[in-house]
């Protein structure tokens, strides 16, 4: 009798990732990081010009991202809801609840996909723009990562593309483009991708203080994971936290905003990113770079063209249109390539409109006023340069036009939901803790937790950034009190 040849086991792929060890991945979750389209992100810094204060932040969007897909997959894990080792890397498992963790973690692993040039730093530049969002045969869609990474997603069926990859292991390219957007029909998805604590912000924030050397982010994310539990609300499955891990909890969410006010919104670090958005901002007027109708072309037929579109491709643009005489005839822009290529030069302008504030977040007027007030003040500083100035006293702002939050307060949960909720726990971002008593509140709404205390408040950090030879003239004329360096 002929003993019949056994089938080639599957070769899964580890790779050691600094913050959480060695982490598996299955097939297609390897042929997708072996793409053009995920090789790219090797070329994109996670955190901008970060690097220009904190000299170890080089790491990039690459490593993220598979970071953000182990967070999902351990979450599900905590959850009950995980399948096993076995089922979760045979290419041929596709029961439902294989589907559904095998989704999840991919996307998790391609939430980034559409990064542009140093993360966030170029996109609102691509937005502000809007080619294809203004245009009559467009869909009205913002120019952001988001919807250029779900595009890579469905329009992508060809050899080695991502839609042809997924359709390979009967995975549905839809499918992960409404999770990687948060508008999938499972709440507890969502969740688990995008919330106030979710597999995205629980990697950002152990990876970025490692890289940047600061105490920032920590938290026990063991501790954390342990606790998420799933619970049944309205006929729906959604994601919970025990109130064991409150004061975990309480941790996390400080971090992040501390994270965010200290780190992300530092003038120190963030002028970098706002010059080289301006810059940015000329360059596509000028069509000295890749505009976001090209970068859909070139997504649909050139990968290997797309893979370019990385850091190096635009400060190599700067470099090359400073060299070349490109901006000579605006002297303000040459002046700001010279900023981000060299690190240095630029001010952070110091004053009192300027300030950063903790705000109630109930109180929207309150954001508006003083939102109004530092526009007025930077107005103020722009009229004063056009009539004063010389031909590189540039200032451009930074003012953001929503404040950073501990969490959604109830009230605002209410107001600004983006369906009518027949129940606030059903909001997609809030926190819920789930109550020795089987009840689930959100956090705010939980009487011993600290968050309760300080729910309402949001902080505002205004920053407006000059030239050196700005800042000096309006600090000659009183126009202005001091810089950060």
């Amino acid at each position: 009798m002929e003993v019949p040849t056994p089938a080639p086991a599957q070769k899964n792929h580890v790779i050691y990732d600094p913050i959480y060890g060695f982490i598996k991945l299955n097939p297609i979750e390897w042929e997708i990081i072996s793409s053009p389209f995920y090789q790219r992100l090797r070329w994109i810094k996670q955190l901008g010009f970060s690097c220009y204060v904190f000299p170890g932040a080089e790491h990039s969007r690459f490593h993220h991202s598979i970071g953000v897909m182990f967070n999902a997959h351990k979450i599900l894990e905590s959850c009950g809801r995980a399948v096993t080792e076995k089922e979760l890397m045979d290419a041929s498992c596709l029961t439902a609840e294989c589907v559904y963790h095998k989704s999840l973690r991919l996307a998790a692993l391609m939430h980034d996909m559409g990064t542009f040039m140093f993360s966030h730093t170029t996109e609102g530049s691509y937005i502000a723009y809007g080619e294809t969002t203004n245009a009559k045969n467009g869909k009205g869609l913002p120019d952001d990562h988001e919807n250029l990474g779900a595009f890579i997603i469905k329009n992508t069926d060809y050899p080695g593309g991502i839609t042809y990859i997924l359709k390979k292991y009967g995975i549905s390219p839809q499918r992960i483009s409404d999770l990687v957007k948060g508008v999938d029909e499972s709440i507890l998805a969502n969740q688990i991708l995008h919330s106030e604590v979710d597999c995205d912000r629980m990697d950002y924030l152990l990876r970025d203080a490692h890289y940047t050397g600061l105490s920032y982010g920590s938290y026990d994310r063991d501790y954390l994971l342990y606790h998420f539990q799933v619970k049944r609300v309205d006929n729906h499955d959604i994601l919970t936290i025990r109130h064991n891990a409150l004061h975990c909890v309480e941790d996390f969410l400080t971090s992040r905003f501390a994270w965010y006010s200290q780190v992300v919104r530092s003038p120190r670090g963030a002028k970098y990113d706002s010059i080289a958005e301006r810059v940015c901002a000329h360059f596509l007027e000028k069509g000295y770079i890749y505009r976001y109708s090209e970068l859909l072309d070139m997504i649909e037929k050139d990968p290997m063209k797309f893979y370019s579109f990385n850091d190096n491709y635009f400060m190599t643009a700067v470099h090359k249109h400073l060299l070349n005489g490109d901006l000579d005839k605006n002297p303000k822009i040459k002046d700001m390539a010279k900023v981000i290529l060299l690190a240095s030069g630029g001010k952070a302008i110091r004053c009192e409109e300027f300030k950063s504030r903790l705000l109630s977040q109930d109180d929207p007027q309150a954001l508006e006023k003083y939102y109004k007030k530092a526009m007025a003040k930077f107005t103020e500083i722009e009229d004063f340069l056009k009539k004063k100035g010389g031909a590189t006293d540039w200032v451009i702002s930074d003012i953001p036009k929503k404040a950073i939050m501990f969490v959604k307060s109830p009230k605002n949960v209410a107001r600004n939901s983006s369906t009518q909720l027949s129940n606030v726990l059903l909001d997609r971002d809030p926190v819920k803790i789930a109550m020795d008593d089987g009840s689930v509140k959100l956090l705010a709404e939980v009487e011993n937790s600290l968050i309760s205390k300080l729910f309402n408040s949001n902080n505002f950090i205004p920053n407006v950034y000059c030239s050196s030879s700005a800042y000096e003239l309006l600090l000659s004329e009183g126009i202005i009190e001091g810089t950060f360096s």
